[in-house]
């Protein structure tokens, strides 16, 4: 079985600090070239990237006010997709639209809204730290650095695929060196939501889950398969990680990762290095795995993976759900 790369859901495309008021930023995901800039209001937007008069592509014009204009022949078209401007006419052309992708900047981040039905946004990008509990929510974080967002590109993995790293224990010894496998203390689904909770050491290894407690355990969220974040309580203090996989064409994802630093303990620059060690080590893996349906399962892992695996059937919309 081979997994669509064009699943429903919201996927990052960059970070807030990437677009700056009137600047453009020409990108391609979904096997589509896209155009995104931020209008002298703050919002950004994202358009299909090519004018609708003569197909010119506005990643090489320029932003007026809040829309971007043409290079070619100075066409304006807002945020919406609507033209707003034909310089040497009395009125914009009301009957030709770029599509225009629904954006969300959150978590210094930026998220655009995939469905192939072109369906409105069926859920909201969570709020990292607020979604991964009360601990997480309230503690005070250093500011995100440009050594704390980390881009993957070209990578050979579906989105998928990380998020079975949510149900997969065992990776840890081999990928992660780690002395012993984390115990799954919770795993829970609802709607788009995947929850899991695991703990290290001693302390967890009778597998029952005290909510109230996060020392040596990693608290996982993924929003869709395309939006994950993790929040793990080390003695060093917390530290939220999030790992979003966007697909580019049929072949190949760009890997988002963003770290964020809890500031109680200081050490920034060394808190930061060891939280970015995990993620080169699983995409070694991700970039020449290939998707098996079924896999081969042990029987201490084949429950999770195949509720994953039920759960993230509902972001592929069946064939007589997809338009053009």
């Amino acid at each position: 079985m081979t997994l669509s790369m064009l699943p429903t859901g919201w996927f990052q495309v960059g970070w807030s600090a990437d677009i700056a008021v009137d600047e453009i930023v020409p990108m391609k995901y979904f096997g589509t070239e896209l155009v995104a800039f931020r209008g002298q209001d703050g919002e950004v937007h994202v358009l299909d990237a090519h004018c609708q008069h003569l197909g010119a592509n506005l990643s090489r014009g320029c932003v007026v006010e809040n829309g971007i204009q043409c290079p070619f022949h100075g066409w304006v078209w807002d945020g919406s997709g609507r033209n707003v401007e034909i310089p040497y006419e009395s009125k914009p052309n009301r009957v030709r639209r770029v599509r225009s992708w629904p954006v969300t900047e959150r978590n210094d981040s930026i998220y655009v809204w995939h469905d192939l039905a072109r369906r409105e946004p069926m859920w909201d990008v969570p709020h990292a730290f607020a979604a991964l509990g009360p601990v997480f929510e309230g503690a005070e974080y250093f500011p995100l650095t440009d050594g704390g967002r980390v881009r993957y590109p070209g990578i050979h993995v579906h989105p998928q695929v990380i998020a079975e790293n949510a149900v997969d224990p065992h990776h840890f010894r081999f990928v992660h060196k780690t002395p012993h496998s984390p115990v799954v203390l919770r795993e829970t689904s609802e709607g788009e939501v995947w929850r899991a909770k695991v703990g290290f050491g001693r302390r967890w290894a009778d597998g029952v889950d005290i909510p109230e407690e996060t020392a040596n355990t990693i608290e996982i969220l993924w929003s869709g398969i395309g939006t994950s974040f993790s929040g793990e309580h080390t003695r060093d203090g917390l530290r939220i990680a999030g790992v979003c996989a966007t697909p580019v064409d049929d072949t190949t994802s760009e890997i988002f990762g963003t770290y964020w630093i809890s500031a109680e303990h200081g050490n920034f620059e060394e808190r930061l290095d060891q939280a970015k060690v995990g993620l080169p080590d699983d995409i070694a893996v991700w970039d020449t795995q290939i998707y098996l349906d079924p896999p081969g399962l042990s029987p201490s892992e084949a429950a999770g993976f195949r509720k994953l695996r039920t759960w993230a059937r509902s972001f592929y919309p069946e064939p007589a759900e997809t338009r053009a």
